[in-house]
């Protein structure tokens, strides 16, 4: 799953699990009482034979519990494979978003990251020696800061440096940085890679960049992304960090067209 989740998303689906399982023993039959009108014997003998079973194999239950996240989570693959289509232009061709590798690349690897995010870093080498080792895959960086306002600095100021063509050093170089990105920080990184930082700082924080971080939020919400890393590639949505061995089999799949391997 994902390395880092937005707060709310993450609560409101560990609640999700929690109502699976409380309604899954709310199901269960309760003891007939003679108080109860519709305790016949049948009914009686029939609650007493599924509720002996379940208490002798409790794993059933466990099971039962088990197929139900599966078939969630195959709905939810479902639900994802249909945004992403409806989202590909998005997803694919944004002129506010830094593309790197091959422009014509037969696939597309798009990431949701964050900077201050711990898995998205270790992500980033497998994703570097992916596009050095495979000629036809492009990726799409889609900024989306949701670790707090450092976060939503960082991203702005790595947006704003696309004017000045250094986007792709001065996004790894801020991935490779601690977590402490202030102003201060995210200039002097700025300063490193060779940006002029009074421009950056004079652009990062035009509409223009804020549009762009305000579109990748209600593009990763359409596409049900709560956390970073996120990865789509062909029409797959891939949560949480990914090594490079994985990346080169979710591209061979996006190129077959296997949409269940």
């Amino acid at each position: 799953m994902y390395g880092v989740k937005v707060p709310m998303i993450d609560a409101l689906r560990s609640f999700g699990r929690i109502a699976a399982v409380l309604t899954a023993l709310l199901m269960l039959p309760a003891p007939a009482t003679a108080a109860d009108p519709q305790a016949t014997p049948d009914r009686q003998a029939i609650e007493k034979i599924v509720r002996d079973y379940l208490i002798r194999n409790p794993e059933v239950i466990v099971e039962a519990l088990e197929e139900l996240e599966r078939r969630r989570e195959v709905a939810e693959q479902e639900r994802a494979r249909e945004a992403i289509i409806t989202h590909r232009a998005a997803l694919l061709d944004d002129p506010g978003s830094y593309v790197a590798g091959n422009a014509e690349g037969d696939v597309t690897i798009v990431e949701f990251f964050d900077y201050r995010c711990p898995y998205c870093k270790r992500s980033l080498g497998a994703l570097m020696a992916t596009l050095e080792n495979d000629p036809n895959v492009r990726v799409v960086f889609k900024e989306f800061p949701i670790l707090g306002e450092e976060s939503v600095l960082a991203s702005r100021a790595a947006i704003a440096s696309i004017q000045q063509g250094k986007y792709l050093d001065y996004h790894n170089a801020l991935m490779e940085s601690g977590n402490d990105l202030n102003e201060q920080s995210v200039l002097q990184i700025a300063r490193e890679v060779g940006l002029d930082a009074d421009k950056l700082m004079a652009d990062m924080f035009s509409n223009e960049v804020t549009e762009i971080i305000r579109a990748n939020y209600l593009l990763a919400e359409a596409l049900g992304i709560g956390g970073t890393p996120a990865f789509v590639i062909g029409d797959t949505l891939v949560p949480g960090a990914v090594d490079e061995q994985r990346f080169a089999e979710l591209i061979q799949e996006a190129r077959t067209g296997c949409l269940t391997c």
